[in-house]
């Protein structure tokens, strides 16, 4: 009998340490927020926009509900600080505020320029709701609310549309990075490396954002753009990378996972596209006479994608001929972005996370003053080894067949016609 009840009150026990579904939360209680964006307006104040999905018009997307209207809804609420921005959107919603699926925050220029965005996000990395793993971009030449309001048609939550156009660009073009808010924050306590976030700018008529029959044409009226980068220097956005710049970043970055390098070709500019399928970035840093320098060494290969001029990809001293004209696009590139850096005093490549590895003892004395003196005047060695490996279907184009037609014409050779 005493094993029986033994048994009986460890059972009942056991079931007394379970935690059950004590925190459980159903939908009908959520506000989900998808993406938060953050200004500031005239009296100083932060304005924070809440794009909150509308679960009935998002299932309608997918078979189920009505689908009829927007698939989300954006509040804002201003504030001294976000957590007050918070509580005062508490007052026009009905349901919890729930970030767990916020994987956007959109910061607008001018709070980025004036104020800086440090101060936001120290609440964030505290909010025990909020993934740090949201991405970070800065609105260009628009306000936060204005990128978090546009509805657009293929993706029509717009925070899913800028995060998927984001990845889409760095992959294609190698002008964005997908920057986490984990990595923004290990930017601003680095000594060696200032961080860089991508940013969006919207095209098109800003009185037309937010309107639902603006989907109903072929031409959006508004789209969002991939920009850029934003160079974030203690705390603040100080500029503003766009082309060949950003994309000259990246690659001293070592993040390019896809893009394309255009040369000129007897005289026809950007005549010549290659197509980089894989590349490779070493930095390497020296300390002589207590001074540093740094060597980046590129390499890159890819196929050629397209011609405008006749060129025989057949002949080898051709192939090298177009490897070394791309070997001189891409170190302008790398170097003209350099340029722009030291000048900026904006180490954003992790040039001195190279010297800190390879000069532990001199990296003490030199963190100290980095950017403000090291940096700006050291002396960067770039290197490129391009190789083109592939000519699509073609080694030969029909254009070198049309050249040779035209010479053949102008020589008056018709090849035998007219001959008895």
């Amino acid at each position: 009998m005493s094993h029986r009840f033994l048994c009986f009150f460890s059972i009942i026990g056991t079931m007394l340490l379970l935690s059950g579904c004590w925190s459980q939360k159903e939908l009908t209680e959520l506000a989900i927020i998808t993406s938060l964006g953050i200004d500031k307006n005239e009296k100083g104040e932060y304005v924070g926009s809440f794009q909150i999905i509308i679960p009935s018009n998002v299932g309608g997307m997918m078979g189920s509900g009505n689908g009829e209207g927007t698939p989300f809804i954006v509040h804002t609420a201003t504030g001294n600080n976000l957590v007050e921005v918070s509580d005062n959107l508490s007052k026009k919603i009905s349901r919890k505020q729930y970030f767990s699926h916020t994987g956007l925050v959109v910061i607008g220029e001018e709070l980025a320029t004036e104020e800086g965005i440090m101060p936001i996000f120290d609440i964030l990395d505290r909010d025990t709701d909020f993934r740090t793993s949201a991405s970070i971009v800065i609105a260009e030449n628009t306000s936060a609310e204005n990128i978090i309001k546009t509805l657009t048609p293929i993706d029509r939550i717009s925070a899913e549309n800028v995060l998927k156009t984001m990845q889409y660009t760095q992959q294609r073009t190698g002008q964005n990075i997908d920057v986490k808010v984990n990595d923004l924050i290990r930017g601003f306590i680095s000594s060696s490396r200032v961080p860089v976030i991508s940013s969006m700018r919207l095209i098109g008529d800003e009185e037309r954002i937010g309107k639902m029959e603006s989907l109903q044409d072929t031409l959006p009226d508004v789209v969002i753009e991939a920009s850029g980068l934003a160079v974030i220097y203690d705390g603040k956005l100080v500029d503003l990378l766009h082309g060949d710049k950003s994309r000259g970043a990246v690659w001293i970055m070592d993040k390019i996972k896809d893009t394309s390098i255009f040369i000129d070709w007897k005289e026809k500019k950007d005549a010549v596209t290659f197509h980089v399928i894989r590349q490779k970035t070493n930095i390497s840093a020296h300390i002589k006479n207590k001074t540093p320098s740094i060597s980046v060494h590129v390499e890159a290969e890819g196929n050629i994608d397209g011609l405008l001029v006749p060129v025989n990809l057949n002949d080898l001293d051709e192939i090298h001929r177009v490897e070394r004209k791309l070997e001189e696009e891409i170190k302008k590139q790398l170097e003209n972005t350099i340029q722009h850096m030291q000048e900026l005093k904006a180490d954003i490549f992790g040039f001195g996370e190279a010297v800190h590895r390879s000069h532990p003892k001199a990296w003490r004395e030199l963190e100290k003053r980095w950017n403000e003196d090291h940096f700006p005047e050291m002396k960067v060695n770039v290197r490129v080894d391009a190789y083109v490996r592939r000519s699509g279907l073609r080694n030969k184009s029909f254009l070198n067949e049309v050249e040779i037609n035209k010479d053949r014409i102008e020589k008056g050779d018709m090849g035998g016609e007219g001959e008895n």
